[in-house]
């Protein structure tokens, strides 16, 4: 389905250059610009309260927080490069990279420029540890960027609308620094890059324009190429919709598609063993006269019905059921506006994906505004949920994709939910989902190991923050998270659980500002006992 396809497919850096390239254009509207770039130093605690080891190390960093809003440019950019220094050298993963980026320029009134990109640290293996807060050594843990790019066009000719749209993006992850002792089994293989390229076009004849309904036709192109075993996704479309408003509120909705999908790779290089070999980053060395293999294909039409629903220009709710995939497939959105400062938005998906591609679509649902959690002691890590600034853009959650990184394409499916809401000095937010991939992968492709061929999560997030005076404030996050990788391990088990959550208390001295803030994290894999860990803060940051 060409409206649910992905919008996706450019890293931090990319989106802000975006926003200063578009700055001269949007002068004449008198643009409000803010630059707020800094640098900071904390000290931090980590213990683990299971009889490990307590470690303390220092932190220096600098970033930059960044804003634009005009009638024609909307953006912001959240940046922070981290160095820790151990006092025993018994720290690793010293240097951290993590911000978000969104930008959408309107260059004239047919022609748009959209752009983001992530710098974050997420979970590598679904079957092991599940690190929330990222203080110290982590095991599980890898260094992702992500960024995507790409131009819109939206014109008209008499009673058609035409909408055409590029998107260009690029994902790299790096391999896991410290190995997970609680994986039992073979280890999967780890994902290195991957560049997307996704165009679509549309033409729309709205209802009474030239008949009682409306009518849709749209086609798409999307191809991911990916370097780890030459893996490739490469997807066909073309579909047509009607739309009847059956009341000033009310509309039935139908369409029909064909859709063309393979996703395929080569085998890994395997020894005497049968064992695959790897490279010094550990990982799969591809056989290159292996045939390409194919791990998923689908060739033929699909089709749904649904309805939507919009009783006034602050709600939103629209619901598709149909047959794709070879079986039933939900999809949906529901917003809600309930003001300036609250709102709701809960999205239902459903789709064959790669870890790329699902990165970057996840990328282009985040607001151009969100709580960038300058002031949070441990930082904001936007690998969870993010939350936006406004109710007409209350965010969106990316852990549907952060459950783990996958090397093989899959079948994803999850409704997830947030909503934002600014009362006074103090503001809430809350996200909530569930997600399920089922794995593809080719049949007896020799070396490869996929986590089973169905894993899930549920996950939910909690934040608030509050302004105690002009110069002070709090703010709290809570979280807890349950995957199920389908596979029985060391453990016996499939669970995993993590939970944790943070406290913080930030005063402001001018350009100094000061933080503390206590922490406490949780995970359990399968049977094992749970694994506890606290954490302490107390940092200075001077802002230019």
């Amino acid at each position: 389905m060409i409206r649910h396809a992905s919008r996706s497919l450019a890293c931090v850096g990319g989106a802000a250059t975006l926003v200063a390239l578009a700055y001269p254009a949007a002068a004449q509207d008198a643009p409000r610009v803010t630059v707020r770039p800094y640098i900071e130093a904390s000290q931090i605690l980590d213990a683990d309260l299971s009889g490990g080891d307590t470690l303390t190390y220092t932190s220096l960093a600098a970033g930059v927080d960044a804003t634009i809003a005009t009638p024609r440019v909307a953006g912001q950019v959240s940046y922070r490069y981290e160095r820790r220094f151990a006092w025993n050298d018994d720290v690793g993963d010293s240097d951290i990279h993590s911000g978000l980026a969104r930008v959408d320029a309107k260059l004239n009134r047919n022609l748009t420029i959209e752009a983001g990109g992530i710098a974050t640290r997420t979970r590598s293996d679904i079957r092991g540890a599940a690190p929330g807060l990222l203080v110290g050594n982590v095991d599980n843990v890898s260094q992702l960027y992500a960024v995507y790019a790409g131009p819109s066009f939206t014109g008209v000719a008499g009673p058609v609308t035409f909408n055409a749209n590029y998107r260009l993006g690029y994902t790299k992850v790096e391999t896991p620094t410290f190995a997970d002792t609680s994986i039992g089994g073979q280890r999967l293989d780890y994902y290195d890059d991957s560049i997307g390229h996704t165009a679509t076009a549309s033409a729309t004849v709205a209802p009474g324009m030239i008949a009682p309904f409306g009518v849709t036709l749209s086609g798409a192109y999307d191809r991911e190429t990916a370097s780890q075993l030459k893996q490739r996704y490469e997807g066909y479309y073309g579909r047509g919709d009607v739309l009847q408003p059956i009341s000033p509120y009310v509309a039935l909705t139908a369409g029909v598609g064909y859709e063309k999908i393979e996703t395929s790779q080569k085998d890994a290089l395997v020894d005497a063993t049968g064992a695959p070999v790897l490279d010094e980053d550990g990982r799969f060395v591809t056989n290159a006269a292996s045939p390409r293999r194919i791990a998923y294909r689908t060739d033929g039409i699909y089709y749904d019905a649904g309805v939507v629903w919009r009783p006034n220009r602050r709600t939103s709710v629209e619901g598709h059921i149909g047959k794709r995939y070879g079986s039933l497939s939900y999809t949906g959105t529901a917003t809600y506006q309930a003001s300036q400062s609250v709102g709701l938005a809960v999205n239902v998906y459903d789709g064959v994906q790669t870890f790329g591609r699902q990165l970057r679509t996840g990328l282009a649902n985040l607001p151009t505004s969100f709580v960038s959690g300058q002031q949070q002691g441990f930082g904001q890590q936007f690998n969870g949920c993010v939350f936006g600034s406004s109710g007409a853009q209350p965010g969106a959650c990316l852990n549907d994709v952060f459950q783990s990184i996958s090397t093989s394409s899959y079948r994803a499916r999850g409704i997830d939910g947030v909503l934002i809401a600014t009362r006074g000095r103090s503001t809430w937010g809350a996200g909530i989902g569930y997600a399920s991939r089922k794995l593809y992968s080719p049949r007896l492709a020799p070396g490869l190991v996929v986590s089973g061929l169905d894993d899930q999560s549920y996950y939910g997030q909690l934040f608030y923050a509050r302004s105690l005076t002009p110069v002070s404030g709090i703010n709290t996050d809570l979280f807890v998270n349950y995957y199920d990788s389908g596979v029985e391990d060391i453990t016996g088990d499939t669970s995993v659980w993590s939970y944790g959550g943070t406290g913080t208390y930030y005063r402001n001295f001018g350009r100094l500002g000061t933080t503390a803030s206590l922490g406490l994290y949780s995970f359990k894999v399968g049977d094992l006992d749970s694994d506890w860990s606290a954490q302490a803060l107390i940092g200075a940051r001077y802002q230019f």
